[in-house]
């Protein structure tokens, strides 16, 4: 062995390699007269090859899950005879299947309700509905069935409080007669918890106005990343805005590889005049569909109060106005 060595260049990974080969090859040798010891050896040296095989096929498994509206709408047609849940007591299980379906045919209707604090798992919903429809209504049906139900990496039991309130909430706008997305905002506010959440953590009466529902920036990035297993790339916060010089190249570069989601200063951006920022804080989520210039202005169209929305703001006013960009985009094979 030395011998082979003697003048030639010293190559760690090389030399490593060889001598786990000789010692391989002396060890085989030398059992090769007692079978029982040889066939040991060489079911150690399959096994581990074997686990480092699975070991990277389980890398390569982490990908976001996608599926089409088609094998969705197929899942829901096999619910016809879904029967009413013990769980969901108020929730009709007609009006509960027929509200998933037009939320899978039209995705951008999902509507949070007037005067509620649900912007942001409606902002959120965005995503599933059109990358993963098929484990979104699979989570839903599944909840209203069992009153539990695992999404993502989530294993979501709502509180009796929850179960029994929704399919009742009135003076909403149209998510009165939308159960299954009252229960869906439900479940989300009283699973998630973040900051704005530490001193009402428990569902009353009305709370769906108040702070148990409310979301901060980072509790809508870690939803989305926890729920639907996407890359999320957040700059931005609560209280200061991102270090962005170039808002619209920035904003437009993101929109050609993935989705991008936006905490704005929702009262400053339905104001009619534009120059004025009075209350300088996020109070809104939104997801950017399209970003352009027309003249000295940018064309903004969004989603959100469900539905599509544009304008045309100043670029100073867009930059005012935004405290938090989130890029999603999918992952791929070995994403981390």
């Amino acid at each position: 062995m030395h011998s082979i060595l003697i003048g030639l260049p010293i190559n760690g990974k090389a030399l490593v390699s060889y001598i786990a080969h000789s010692i391989t090859y002396s060890l085989l040798k030398y059992c090769s007269n007692n079978k029982r010891v040889y066939y040991f050896i060489i079911l150690c040296i399959v096994c581990c090859i074997g686990n480092n095989a699975l070991a990277g096929e389980k890398i390569n498994r982490d990908t976001t899950p996608l599926s089409t509206n088609k094998q969705a709408l197929a899942f829901l047609d096999k619910q016809a005879d879904l029967q009413a849940s013990n769980f969901w007591p108020k929730v009709n299980p007609v009006l509960f299947l027929l509200n998933l379906k037009k939320n899978i045919e039209h995705p951008l209707s999902i509507y949070e309700g007037r005067s509620t604090n649900f912007c942001a798992y409606a902002a959120l919903s965005y995503l599933p509905l059109h990358d993963d429809p098929v484990n979104y209504v699979k989570f839903m049906v599944q909840l209203y069935t069992d009153g539990k139900a695992v999404y993502g990496k989530e294993y979501f039991e709502p509180s009796k409080e929850v179960k029994w309130v929704a399919g009742s909430l009135t003076f909403k706008g149209e998510l009165d007669i939308r159960p299954a997305d009252q229960v869906w905002f439900l479940a989300l506010a009283d699973h998630f918890k973040g900051y704005l959440n530490l001193f009402d953590k428990h569902f009353n009466t009305g709370d769906e106005n108040k702070m148990w529902a409310a979301v901060n920036f980072s509790k809508f990035n870690r939803m989305v990343r926890k729920l639907f297993n996407y890359q999320v790339n957040a700059v931005g916060s609560d209280l200061l805005h991102p270090g962005v010089r170039d808002m619209f190249e920035y904003l437009s570069e993101r929109l050609k590889t993935g989705n991008v989601a936006l905490f704005v200063n929702n009262l400053s951006l339905y104001k009619k005049n534009h120059t004025k920022l009075k209350l300088a804080v996020p109070t809104h989520f939104i997801i950017l569909l399209n970003i352009e210039k027309v003249d000295d202005q940018i064309a903004v169209t969004y989603w959100d109060y469900g539905g599509r929305s544009l304008q045309l703001l100043n670029p100073s006013f867009l930059k005012k106005i935004i405290f938090g960009i989130s890029h999603i985009t999918k992952k791929i094979t070995d994403a981390k």
